[in-house]
């Protein structure tokens, strides 16, 4: 039990070292491609590399497939493109601090689905973690100004992300998350598609041949999305929903941390400050361990 729970932090830790990177990668292709062509690329990069890993069909009932439907639009192109676009309407420190609170949403729904208990620690947890992400997100510069689109975007965002999380536990129980992982990727790339072709921005394909942008798509197809949507289903079954997801509260200072190598942007000792937080938050979540309530009769196996 301690092995594997060892395990599924590794899988977590890397997840969201990996995700805190990504931003950097987009911010370097969005000089060439939009957010939702950057997102339609992702998905098929990962979708073809888990085909090439497990080129077999899974045989699910309808139920089974509405679900994946579910998760396709809350884990993918819905999830990506309110975060996206609530960008274009606030501030990104706004976006940063709000999708940061996707790991209580997802407590308080694993709580009221009778998933995971909500213990007193998740929530000393979380306002220890949150305390530190409004630090490192304002990294130094304390500027905050509601715009209720954009803000109510990013809210979708993080709501979208603790739907996925919770149904993501109970649809993948018995299957293979590779598969899971591929089935959840194809649904991503058919409902991201009409994002795309109503925004009709031309797709210009020469980029594609230059290392830069060819490495940052490779790096955000095969190992953002393809690795790393793996080893966070693996996460889940081997902590649970609500452990896991708190790892995300770590999102925004890797994120600080990878600009700081690759932009060469500061790091305030404010921030450092709110990782010391961040950390402490994520401990304290981990203190009481989360008892995971058994399936209900009838879930999916």
């Amino acid at each position: 039990m301690k092995h594997e729970r060892l395990t599924g932090y590794a899988f977590a830790l890397f997840t969201i070292i990996v995700w805190g990177s990504t931003f950097i990668s987009s911010k370097i292709l969005l000089t060439t491609y939009t957010p939702a062509q950057i997102m339609l690329t992702r998905f098929l990069l990962a979708y073809a590399a888990l085909w090439l890993l497990r080129p077999r069909r899974m045989a699910l009932s309808w139920r089974q497939e509405l679900s994946f439907i579910i998760l396709g639009l809350t884990g993918c192109s819905v999830y990506f493109y309110t975060e996206n676009s609530a960008l274009t309407y606030t501030l990104a420190s706004n976006v940063s601090i709000i999708v940061a609170a996707a790991p209580i949403f997802t407590a308080i729904l694993a709580h009221l689905l009778g998933q995971e208990r909500f213990h007193r620690g998740t929530l000393l947890g979380f306002l220890v973690a949150f305390s530190g992400v409004i630090l490192v997100v304002c990294n130094g510069t304390f500027v905050l100004k509601l715009n209720p689109r954009g803000d109510l975007l990013a809210l979708a965002a993080a709501g979208c992300w603790a739907v996925y999380s919770v149904l993501l536990r109970h649809v993948s129980q018995g299957l293979d998350p590779v598969l899971v992982t591929r089935r959840t990727m194809f649904w991503g790339i058919l409902t991201a598609l009409p994002i795309v072709i109503l925004e009709g921005a031309p797709y210009p394909l020469s980029p594609l041949f230059t290392p830069v942008v060819a490495g940052n798509l490779l790096f955000l197809g095969l190992i953002g999305s393809a690795l790393c949507f793996v080893l966070w289903n693996k996460a889940f079954r081997l902590l649970g929903v609500v452990t896991t997801n708190n790892f995300i509260y770590l999102n925004p200072f890797v994120t600080v941390v990878a600009a700081r190598l690759v932009l060469r942007e500061p790091i305030s000792p404010l921030a450092l400050l709110g990782a010391i937080l961040i950390t402490a938050g994520v401990v304290v979540s981990q203190r009481p361990v989360l008892h995971v309530l058994p399936q209900k009769a009838g879930a999916c196996q």
